[in-house]
């Protein structure tokens, strides 16, 4: 019988070490590395399920506290999961509530039981463990669920970081205990903050597991670019080379390439759409903002060498003035284009590994897009 997770190696670029693979989950293959838009919401803002299809999403990610906190597990669940509920017949990956239990700081709880925390919604006290999260997980249905963890902020003090990176630890067993789906994989979460020994210690014990995958938290939350980077190459050696890795809530062009160059293999972020409902596009000449007035009489695509949807048949001038009009369609034009860049850009990379010359593609689109402002 058929496992219904698996993961294939399918080739190392020879000139970067970066991996092309594919992941096998009972909604579909994944070819990696990929990007994940999010529909925190079971639902991407402002674009349908079809549009998501066209522009080649492959999964989504759907968020565990917002759903927990409105409709509810119970109500998705009674909808026949959340595959049903948001009619998207492809992977669904949640996360497991713990970044934004984090985010709420002032307004939570913290003991080695779980999280206490005010709603954002209402205030309302409500209570999240790993057992809670993993429960509100299978009820959700997703292919992919997130162990429970804690995540560090930036900066963080040494004691802080290694409290937080061993109760992840000891979070993750308890996650293991509580899960009773064969048909949804757990994905355990390497912390340890900007600390590389904490890193390559949680890494080491996350992997002793043999989990069918492994999340990276705690970066992208407010350090430089270089400071993630220098993490990821310090603990990528102690991953598990014949397992997915996950870089979470990563997702500008740049971070994307790099995180491809040091060994990751999946990655998700709210960026793209979110600086596409404030009028910014990514284009092959770098980033565009045009809500701008000098775009105003410019009838040229928002990028000349993209095929999508609003490249196609609008023009910069027309959704600078949906923009100023007030007009929805502005925001899911560029939310069309913001993904259908990125999933094609990933598209590219795994073609690059494959030739053996990723490094080639990377300095090629650097050359001509530059490597930051994004």
């Amino acid at each position: 019988m058929a496992k219904p997770f698996e993961f294939e190696l399918l080739h190392v670029c020879k000139q970067t070490g970066a991996r092309r693979g594919r992941l096998h989950t009972p909604h579909g293959v994944i070819e990696t590395p990929i990007f994940m838009p999010v529909g925190t919401q079971a639902s991407v803002k402002t674009m349908s399920p079809d549009e998501l299809k066209d522009c080649g999403a492959q999964i989504i990610l759907s968020n565990t506290y917002h759903l927990h906190l409105r409709p509810g597990e119970e109500l998705v669940q009674k909808a026949g999961g959340l595959h049903s509920f948001m009619s998207w017949d492809r992977p669904i990956l949640t996360d497991s509530g713990g970044f934004q239990v984090f985010s709420l700081a002032d307004l939570r709880k913290l003991t080695d039981a779980g999280v206490e925390f005010r709603s954002h919604l209402d205030g309302s006290r409500q209570f999240i463990s790993p057992e809670i999260s993993i429960g509100i997980q299978e009820a959700l249905g997703s292919d992919i669920a997130m162990q429970f963890d804690e995540c560090s902020p930036y900066p963080c003090d040494y004691t802080r970081a290694r409290d937080a990176m061993h109760r992840t630890l000891r979070w993750l067993e308890r996650c293991m205990k509580a899960k009773t789906r064969e048909d949804q994989a757990l994905f355990g979460i390497v912390q340890g903050a900007f600390y590389s020994d904490l890193r390559i210690e949680s890494a080491k014990e996350t992997a002793k597991l043999d989990l069918p995958g492994f999340g990276i938290g705690g970066l992208s939350v407010g350090e430089p670019k270089e400071v993630m980077y220098e993490m990821l190459e310090k603990m990528m050696p102690f991953m598990p080379e014949g397992k997915p890795r996950y870089l979470m809530g990563v997702g500008s062009p740049d971070c994307l390439i790099e995180g491809v160059l040091r060994g990751i293999d999946m990655f998700d972020c709210v960026l793209a759409t979110r600086v596409a409902r404030n009028g910014t596009v990514f284009t092959h000449d770098g980033r565009l903002v045009v809500r701008n007035a000098k775009y105003a009489e410019d009838f040229t695509p928002l990028d000349a060498d993209c095929d999508c949807y609003a490249c196609k048949n609008f023009t910069r001038g027309y959704i600078r003035h949906l923009f100023k009009a007030g007009e929805i369609l502005a925001l899911r034009l560029n939310s069309i284009h913001n993904i259908y860049f990125l999933t094609h850009m990933m598209a590219e990379m795994r073609d690059a590994i494959e030739a053996d010359s990723l490094l080639d593609w990377a300095n090629e689109f650097y050359a001509r897009h530059g490597r930051g402002n994004w």
